[in-house]
């Protein structure tokens, strides 16, 4: 067990074990496949990204913005359901990078035998907070007996929960999880009061009261140790694309450093109103007044051993991972540094 984690958290099940197992097995395809743009001129990249809205934002205003031209890259964005299938489609060679997701479950995926790397940070702070619908629940103490909505075992919102009661002393037993899914419907189930509380996104953080909730914790100040984002691809992309690579998180460092100032206001809601049509000018305006705090994006692109221990600490305390890896078996931070020479 690694230090500094207690040893009741929550075991993953047979499902996602076997998920994980799956993921290691399609890495054997690796060695003789190609990188998405391996037969193009250098001058295009495939990228694939989960779909949260925050996510579809920032991907409207990276284009607004006209990043990639300045890198001299044209770039075609996917967006899927889930992390299983980022890293299958990094594996299989139909896409170059991702940038803007979880990486928890690469982790074990790496130690299984994908030929995968991290390459940079992208969104360091949790953008969540657990909310909740009774006035009786107002504290971490006060969920114990409580059902918490959350995504699968291993999956982002559980691991976030399950880190935070740890922190808070609370044990998984002493709890309810319930497999809701993605940020937006474990919100919905909380205000529908189908579950006591559970995590989600900062964009309703503004309109509390307009939902009948409130804010337990703001997730980015009780786990500021936990990674949110980060930008992996394959080894075979790094030996065959790496010039690509490198321009493209030259291209997204500055979109972060952009996001993360007051002059990206106006641009940033506009881009939200595009991306997400007919939805609540607030909630825009929430997810822009995070992006603010010092620290909510990897203006440098720095991803640091720390921050990657700690993560393979909580994987390995929740039993999805079996040990800690050497730094330099997850993680190629060249290409980061590289990017930021351009800027």
């Amino acid at each position: 067990m690694s230090k500094g984690f207690p040893e009741h958290f929550a075991r993953p099940s047979r499902r996602t074990v076997l998920k994980l197992g799956a993921l290691a097995s399609v890495a054997g395809l690796t060695g003789c496949g190609q990188a998405a743009g391996a037969a193009g001129d250098g001058k295009s990249v495939t990228i694939v990204n989960t779909g949260s809205n925050s996510t579809l934002v920032l991907q409207e205003l990276l284009q607004a913005q006209n990043y990639f031209s300045t890198v001299d890259l044209t770039a075609k964005t996917q967006n899927v359901s889930d992390g299983s299938k980022l890293i299958a489609s990094l594996l299989n060679g139909s896409n170059d990078l991702t940038l803007l997701s979880g990486f928890g479950q690469v982790l074990p995926a790496i130690e299984k035998g994908a030929k995968l790397k991290i390459v940079s940070g992208s969104g360091l702070l949790l953008a969540h907070a657990v909310y909740a619908k009774s006035d009786a629940i107002k504290s971490a103490e006060d969920l114990v007996g409580k059902t918490i909505g959350t995504g699968p075992v291993g999956a982002l919102l559980h691991q976030i929960m399950v880190a935070f009661l740890a922190k808070k002393g609370i044990k998984p037993e002493q709890v309810k999880f319930v497999n809701i899914g993605s940020s937006a419907d474990v919100f919905k189930a909380v205000v529908a009061g189908k579950v006591d509380a559970g995590p989600s996104l900062v964009d309703v953080y503004d309109e509390q009261d307009k939902y009948g909730v409130h804010a337990v914790a703001e997730l980015w100040k009780e786990l500021p140790e936990y990674t949110y984002q980060g930008a992996y691809t394959s080894d075979t992309a790094i030996a065959k694309r790496r010039d690509v690579l490198v321009r493209s998180l030259a291209a997204y460092a500055k979109l972060f450093r952009y996001i993360s100032s007051p002059e990206s206001k106006d641009a940033y809601l506009k881009a939200y109103q595009k991306a997400v049509p007919n939805s609540d000018p607030k909630e825009a305006g929430s997810l822009w007044t995070f992006a603010q705090q010092p620290g909510a994006y990897a203006v440098d692109l720095a991803l640091d051993e720390q921050r990657l221990k700690y993560m393979q600490d909580l994987n390995v305390a929740q039993g999805v991972q079996s040990k800690v890896l050497p730094f330099d078996q997850i993680a190629d931070m060249s290409l980061a540094s590289d990017a930021v020479k351009m800027l």
